[in-house]
Parts: structure tokens; C-alpha cells; sequence
């Protein structure tokens, strides 16, 4: 939780952004989400739902139009994602497999402003202050654990949320009639998960980019969030087009793909790996059934280099909503 105004410290002058506190957003009443784009051929045709994170907490959008297409389809294709499975445990993701690996804190139990630069620490004591805070655990996370948590916290703190929106809905309605869910997941199994554990605790990854790109998001982007949010629950696709996105899950996903450990285990191709598993599941789809439902975020939908894209250059037809 945040501590009060009045308490706040002030804001060092390092030339930080300024921090406005807004007011969450609330939605009400039922909205109608975005619409779906089709992909053909010959008579079959894949439905794609685009999707967005955050999302507002508390939003009832008009999910009867996907329900329907998932009632009449013979698949549902989530979209791709990253497994790590080992002794301890299957976690999804990537960014944070650090964190899921219990790796959370720094090297040699060194505190947060010891591994990251005085400019960078000044503005995470201003953010910490006022989304998280007292908490003191995190001051021992590795820089990009303790981005995570302070992101979180952050869309909390406006009304927002990462998951929780889209996923049930589809599921549910999947499960209701009876059609399978197809994995577009890439698996990635630790053979000696304790060595790779120790690895991972005493090397020094380069996350320091992640640890500036979430906080610079914070700091510029949670208007533009807001903005993303009501857009896709009017649907709204040149609102959501003309809003500029910046995906701080790169540069943190990039910290951990980029090591010489990640490569060596195999960590540094798995978002490439997970998009093709979605690609061919798509093309047995269209040449199995006549009708399918996927689920993609919305940025893939939209980029000149994403996955709709690449389905375009197959030489499949793509309509928009």
C-alpha cells in the first residue's frame, strides 16, 4: 500500500520524471470488448481475440460474441508462452524464471542500491514510497524481481490488473462446450535444477535495463494504460492504435535471454520457439477445422513484424474487425 501524501518524502532532485497521483480508473457497466479478426482459408476460419495488459480490476465487458464462436469451434489455441519445468515445480514465464526459481535476491545478499546507480535508486525511492510503502524485503530483490513487484503494485494501486480478465472467460467457455484447448507453449526442462539454481544466484544479470524500463513505464505510461484499457473495452482500434506502447517486458525478458547462462541453458530462443509452436498450431487449425478461436495480445496483432502478420505472409486471408 501506499503511505499517505502528507507522509511522502520528498523527491530528490536527480531530474526524475515527476509523479502524478491519478485516480483509478472505474469502469462501469458492460462493455463491449474488442472485435475479432478472421483468418481464412478456403471455407475455414480462425477467430483472433486481441487482448491488452493491464486491464481494469473490476471490468464487465460483453463476452457473448467470443462464447459464441468458441460454442461452434473445434479448438481453442492459447496464445504462445514459456514453461520451465523442473524438480521444483512447472512456472510459466520467462522475464522473471529468476525470481520463479527462487533466485530473488542479489548476489552476495547485496542491498538494491548497492547493484544499481544512485540516479536509478533516487527514483525507486520515490516510487516505492508511494506505491509500496515501507516494505523492506524488496530492498534485497535483484533489480528486475524488485521492478516486478513494484509494477504490481503500482496497477493495484490504480485499479488495474495483469490477468484475470480475459483468460477465465475463455476457458470457461471452452470447458462449457466441450472444446479442447490447444497449448502454444514452448517447455524448457532443468536436468539439474539445483546447479542451475546456484548459477543463477551468483551471477550478475545484466538487469539493470529492466529495472529503468519498468520504472520509466510507471513513471509516463499508467495515463496511457488507463487510456489502452478503455479502448479495448470499447472497442476501439484506432484509439488503440494511436496510443504508444512500450513493451518493458523486452528489455527485461532480454536480460535474462542475452546471459551466458541463459544460453547455456537453453533460455535464449524460447520466445521465438513459443511463437512458431503457435504458428504451426494455427496451420493444423485452418487445415483441420472449419471453425477455431485463438487468443493473442493485442501488440501481435498490430505489429508490421507480428504473428497476424505472419499468418498474412503465408497467404492466408486476414480480415480486421
Amino acid at each position: 500500500m501506499g503511505i499517505p501524501a502528507a507522509a511522502q518524502p520528498a523527491a530528490p532532485t536527480t531530474g526524475a520524471p515527476d509523479i502524478r497521483d491519478l485516480e483509478a480508473m472505474v469502469v462501469s457497466g458492460t462493455r463491449p470488448g474488442p472485435g475479432m479478426w478472421k483468418v481464412t482459408k478456403a471455407d475455414h476460419v480462425l477467430h483472433i481475440l486481441g487482448t491488452v495488459s493491464p486491464l481494469p480490476r473490476r471490468m464487465d465487458w460483453n463476452s457473448s460474441a467470443v462464447e459464441a464462436v468458441i460454442a461452434r469451434s473445434q479448438a481453442v489455441i492459447e496464445a504462445p508462452y514459456v514453461a520451465v519445468n523442473s524438480d521444483i515445480g512447472m512456472f510459466r514465464g520467462l522475464a522473471l524464471v529468476p525470481a520463479m526459481l527462487r533466485a530473488r535476491n542479489n548476489p552476495a545478499k547485496r542491498p538494491l542500491r548497492e547493484v544499481v546507480s544512485a540516479d536509478l535508486y533516487a527514483r525507486w525511492e520515490v516510487l516505492k514510497a508511494r506505491y509500496m510503502g515501507h516494505d523492506r524485503g524488496v530492498e534485497k530483490r535483484r533489480p528486475l524481481v524488485a521492478a516486478q513487484e513494484l509494477y504490481e503494485a503500482a496497477l493495484k494501486k490504480s485499479g488495474l490488473r495483469m490477468t484475470g480478465v480475459v483468460a477465465p472467460v475463455v476457458r470457461k467457455a471452452a470447458k462449457d462446450a466441450g472444446v479442447p484447448l490447444v497449448e502454444s507453449k514452448v517447455a524448457l526442462t532443468l536436468e539439474d535444477p539445483k546447479a542451475a539454481l546456484k548459477e543463477l544466484n551468483d551471477s550478475d544479470l545484466a538487469d539493470r535495463e529492466c529495472f529503468a524500463g519498468t520504472m520509466a513505464r510507471i513513471e509516463t505510461d499508467l495515463d496511457n494504460m488507463r487510456a489502452r484499457a478503455n479502448a479495448w473495452a470499447d472497442g476501439d482500434l484506432e484509439a488503440l492504435r494511436a496510443l504508444p506502447y512500450e513493451d518493458h517486458y523486452r528489455s527485461c525478458a532480454e536480460a535474462l535471454t542475452t546471459s551466458a547462462i541463459a544460453r547455456r541453458l537453453g533460455f535464449d530462443d524460447l520466445r521465438a520457439r513459443a511463437d512458431a509452436a503457435w504458428l504451426a498450431n494455427v496451420d493444423k487449425a485452418l487445415a483441420d477445422n472449419a471453425v477455431s478461436f485463438a487468443v493473442l495480445p493485442m501488440s501481435q496483432l498490430m505489429a508490421d513484424d507480428g504473428l497476424l502478420a505472419q499468418l498474412r505472409a503465408r497467404g492466408y486471408d486476414v480480415q480486421a474487425p
